[in-house]
C-alpha cells in the first residue's frame, strides 16, 4: 500500500512540476526569442508588423497592452496611457480594436511564429475619472466606482475588499488588501471573482494567446493566483501549441530588495517575475554609475532571481517615465540592450515606445482620440510619433545574435578593469563594449570563433559576400583585432557565425 501511495505522490509531484515549468515556457518557435512590448499598438498594426518584420526577424512574441474594456479618461486634448489599466468589463473592445480584430491578429502572428501575451488587470477595476461616481467604458458600458457596481461583468460591492488606502508600503496586508491608487480592489478569494477572471482568461486562450503579463501581481495573494492559474485551460492547439501546453506567466512584482515586505520569490512557482533590479543595475552601469567589469557575474550573485524565473528588461512602460535608461539616451540604451540580448540570463523583454513629453501622455492619436498607426521610414524606423526601438538596426540584429547563439555558454570574458568588456558565446558569437570616456578600444582578443571575415551586426549586416557596416577578421587561432572608437555612434561591436562572409 505504501508503494502505491508513494507512486501516486510522485505522479502528483511530477504533474505539479510540469505545470510550473509550463508557466515558465513562452512557447517560442525554434529560432525565435525575445518578447517585444508593442505599447498601445492597434491589433491591425500588430498583425502587419508580425508579418513584415517581427516574424522574419526572429522575434519570439509580443506583450500586448490590456485588451479589455477600460474607462475613458480625457486629460485636455489627450487620453492618457494609464486609462488602459482601469477595467470596466472583460469585453474585448478598446482603442486597439475589437474581438474580431484580435482574432485576425492572433491568427496572423501565430502563423509567422510570433506569440501573443496579454497584459491582464485582475487586481482591481476602474475608478471614475472625473471625481464623481459614473464612468463610461470603451465598449459603452458604465461603472459606478462609488458603489462598486460593474454591471457589464457583473461585479458588485460584495466582490471587492473593504475600501482602504495604502498608507504603509511596509505593511504586506495593506499592499494586498487596500486600494492601489484608489482603484476598487477585487477580492480574488471569492469564487465569483475567480470564475469571472478564469472565464476572461480562458476566452483569450481560445483566441490563441500564449500567456499573460499579470499587472500588479504584488497586490494579490500568491495562493489566490495559484487557484486561478491552475483552473485555466490548456493553450489552444489550433494555434500551433503542443497538446497540454500551459499559459506562460509574467508577473509584475516590484521588489527593491531585502527591506520589501513582499518578495519576488513568493511568486516564482507561478511563472516568471519581473526583475526590476536587473533594469536598475544595467541602466546604472551603461550610464556610467558602475564599471562594466562588475557585470561578469551578473545574476543571482547580485540578488537577482534565478535565470529561469527572471523576466529581464532595460526599461518598461512604467519606469521609462521615471528613472530608467530609455530611448531618450540612445547610445547607452542600445549598448544596454545589446548586453541584455547577448548575456545568457533571464527571459528578455524589449520595450517599443511612443514619444512622450510628460508621464501621462497617451499614444499618438487624432482629434477624436483614435490611435494613429506608425508609419515606416525608408531606413525601417518608425514615424508618426512612434519610437519602435525593436526596429532599430542595433537591437533587431542583436535578437538575431541571441537566436543564433541560443543555449551556448559565456566564455572568454575580457575587461580592462573598468568600462571596456568583451565576451564570447561558445564558438558562436562575440560581443564587445566600450563605455570608457575619452578612450578608444583597440585590443586583440580571443573570440572563440573559426577563422574568417565577419560582419559587425551593430553597424550593418551581411548581404551576400559583403558587409554593409564594419568587418572583423578572425585569425586561425581565434583572435581578432577589436576596435570601438569612444566617440562613435555605437559603443558596441558584435558578430556571430552566421555573419561570416
Amino acid at each position: 500500500m505504501q508503494s502505491v501511495l508513494a507512486s501516486l505522490l510522485a505522479a502528483v509531484i511530477l504533474l505539479a512540476n510540469s505545470n510550473v515549468q509550463g508557466q515558465h515556457d513562452p512557447h517560442f518557435w525554434s529560432g525565435h526569442s525575445g518578447i517585444v512590448h508593442l505599447f498601445e499598438w492597434k491589433f491591425s498594426d500588430i498583425a502587419l508588423e508580425c508579418e513584415r518584420f517581427l516574424g522574419p526577424r526572429g522575434y519570439g512574441g509580443i506583450q500586448l497592452s490590456p485588451v479589455n474594456e477600460n474607462v475613458i479618461v480625457q486629460l485636455g486634448s489627450n487620453r492618457p496611457w494609464w486609462e488602459r489599466y482601469q477595467p470596466v468589463s472583460y469585453k474585448l473592445i478598446t482603442r486597439s480594436g475589437n474581438e474580431q480584430d484580435f482574432l485576425d491578429m492572433s491568427r496572423r502572428c501565430n502563423a509567422v511564429g510570433v506569440r501573443l501575451y496579454v497584459d491582464i488587470i485582475i487586481n482591481h477595476m476602474s475608478r471614475d475619472p472625473n471625481d464623481g461616481s459614473i464612468g463610461t467604458g470603451t465598449a459603452g458600458s458604465t461603472a459606478n466606482s462609488a458603489t462598486r457596481d460593474y454591471p457589464a461583468v457583473p461585479f458588485s460591492n460584495i466582490d471587492f475588499n473593504p475600501s482602504c488606502p495604502i498608507t504603509d508600503w511596509g505593511n504586506a496586508w495593506q499592499v494586498r488588501n487596500c486600494e492601489l491608487l484608489e482603484l476598487p480592489d477585487l477580492d480574488q478569494s471569492r469564487d465569483w471573482v475567480r470564475d469571472k477572471i478564469v472565464e476572461f482568461l480562458d476566452h483569450l486562450i481560445d483566441l490563441g494567446v500564449a500567456g499573460f503579463r499579470v499587472d500588479a501581481a504584488k497586490h494579490m495573494y500568491p495562493h489566490d493566483m495559484e487557484v486561478i492559474f491552475n483552473r485555466l485551460r490548456n493553450l489552444n492547439t489550433n494555434f500551433g501549441f503542443a497538446a497540454g501546453s500551459r499559459a506562460f506567466m509574467m508577473q509584475e512584482v516590484i521588489d527593491g530588495g531585502a527591506h520589501e515586505p513582499i518578495r519576488k520569490y513568493e511568486y516564482t512557482h507561478l511563472g516568471t517575475v519581473t526583475e526590476f533590479q536587473y533594469s536598475f543595475y544595467v541602466g546604472r552601469a551603461f550610464t556610467g554609475g558602475d564599471f562594466l567589469v562588475w557585470l561578469r557575474n551578473f545574476g543571482e550573485e547580485w540578488g537577482l532571481l534565478p535565470s529561469i524565473d527572471a523576466l529581464v528588461f532595460v526599461d518598461n512602460h512604467d519606469n521609462q517615465r521615471d528613472h530608467a535608461l530609455t530611448h531618450k539616451t540612445p547610445k547607452a540604451y542600445k549598448m544596454a540592450t545589446a548586453f541584455a540580448a547577448a548575456y545568457p540570463f533571464g527571459q528578455l523583454r524589449l520595450m517599443s515606445s511612443f514619444y512622450f513629453d510628460d508621464r501621462d501622455q497617451g499614444p499618438p492619436q487624432d482629434g477624436n482620440g483614435n490611435i494613429v498607426s506608425p508609419s515606416i521610414n525608408p531606413d525601417q524606423t518608425c514615424g508618426n510619433g512612434w519610437v519602435c526601438e525593436h526596429r532599430w538596426r542595433q537591437i533587431a540584429h542583436m535578437i538575431d545574435f541571441r537566436n543564433v547563439c541560443w543555449g551556448t555558454p559565456m566564455i572568454n570574458w575580457w575587461s580592462n578593469g573598468e568600462n571596456k568588456i568583451a565576451f564570447a558565446r561558445g564558438n558562436c558569437g562575440f560581443v564587445a563594449f566600450n563605455n570608457q570616456q575619452g578612450q578608444d578600444m583597440l585590443e586583440v582578443l580571443q573570440t572563440g570563433l573559426p577563422a574568417g571575415i565577419y560582419c559587425d551586426v551593430i553597424s550593418g549586416e551581411r548581404v551576400g559576400h559583403s558587409c554593409t557596416g564594419k568587418s572583423v577578421t578572425v585569425l586561425a587561432d581565434g583572435r581578432a583585432s577589436i576596435h570601438i572608437p569612444h566617440d562613435g555612434e555605437d559603443g558596441v561591436l558584435a558578430f556571430h557565425i552566421e555573419s561570416r562572409i
